[in-house]
């Protein structure tokens, strides 16, 4: 359990430092999700290429009405 001092600067403990290998200077985007705050490290692009193989890229989708001259002017 952390305290939230005045200045608003949170000690992450040292256990969960060395399991995440955190770093001085480490970048983090902060996020809140209900009621729990969450650090999310960002992640290198190129370090993601490929991480969608194999995902099924079919959609069902609604069929559209036809396109006529009033819808098309509406859209």
């Amino acid at each position: 359990m952390v305290t939230v001092p005045s200045e608003y600067q949170v000690i992450i403990p040292k256990e969960i430092r060395e399991h995440l290998n955190i770093k001085v200077r480490r970048r983090f985007q902060i996020l809140y999700y209900g009621d729990r705050i969450e650090f999310i490290p960002p992640k290198n692009i190129r370090g993601m290429k490929g991480f969608l193989k194999g995902i099924d890229t079919k959609i069902l989708r609604e069929k559209e009405p036809p396109c006529t001259a009033e819808t098309a002017a509406s859209r």
